[in-house]
């Protein structure tokens, strides 16, 4: 475990610019900041960070799990309220990694996209996303952003993961205090530009960020190919644009996963 200072909820909420306005919870742990907020988003009166020094049962998409240790990883979740139904949040998972590697980069730390939401460092996974959703009492939907990011990353752990995963030690030395803040600042600006504009406003920067742009890959659902063929980019609904033998065709998340292929 690394040795480092806990974190301090009042000290981000203070060094927070873009999301001064989000009020910040730090605990020593928990099962699942993401299940925490979900709970708890339809009494909140407005945006809050939750953020965990440990994670016992972090989730990631199509109910996988994700492991972490305390000190060497950034676990925490944004509950953000948004207005009108789930068919508004088209594509915000998509907005988020890019908030995140836009910040990271602005860090010292330049980072590559993987559809749909997948944050990678040489290659290999860095940091994972996970939106969730709860309706509001009012008919507003709270978008729950769940984000596990990878400082340090032991063998051992690297090993329980069973594939190559990245990490970031430049991060793991910064304060993380401030390191949230950033972040922080990053996902609010972005959840404003979003609710203007949706993805549109993201999808051209999602694009020049994108790891296997006209690169070969193929779309796996529960392991089996789907379709193969170049990947072009994002359209502005997020949906992966794949150029096949038949054609370009436009492929929704969901629960499907991409693959890079061999040439």
């Amino acid at each position: 475990m690394s040795a480092h200072a806990s974190m301090d909820a009042a000290r981000i909420a203070g060094l927070a610019q873009a999301g001064a306005d989000v009020r910040v919870e730090v605990v020593a742990q928990t099962g699942s900041t993401n299940a925490d907020l979900l709970a708890r988003a339809p009494g909140l009166a407005g945006p809050l960070l939750l953020v965990a020094e440990h994670q016992t049962a972090g989730r990631g998409r199509a109910g996988r799990s994700w492991l972490s240790e305390p000190g060497n990883s950034l676990t925490f979740s944004l509950a953000w309220r948004i207005d009108g139904g789930p068919a508004r949040l088209t594509g915000l998972p998509l907005a988020i990694g890019t908030a995140l590697a836009e910040t990271l980069a602005r860090l010292g730390q330049p980072v590559a996209l993987k559809w749909p939401n997948d944050v990678l460092k040489d290659g290999d996974k860095l940091a994972g996303i996970l939106v969730e959703t709860t309706a509001a009492p009012d008919g507003a939907t709270w978008a729950v952003i769940g984000v596990g990011l990878n400082l340090v990353m032991p063998d051992e752990l690297e090993a329980r993961i069973g594939r190559p995963v990245a990490a970031m030690p430049w991060l793991a030395r910064m304060d993380r205090d401030a390191l949230l803040a950033a972040l922080l600042d990053g996902l609010a600006g972005a959840l404003r530009a979003f609710e203007r504009g949706g993805f549109a406003a993201f999808s051209a920067r999602w694009n020049g960020l994108h790891a296997y742009q006209g690169r070969p890959v193929a779309i796996l659902d529960r392991g089996a190919v789907l379709h193969e063929g170049l990947a072009a980019g994002v359209d502005d609904a997020g949906r992966l644009l794949l150029d096949t033998d038949a054609g370009r065709i436009a492929i929704v998340a969901g629960d499907v996963s991409l693959r890079p292929r061999e040439t």
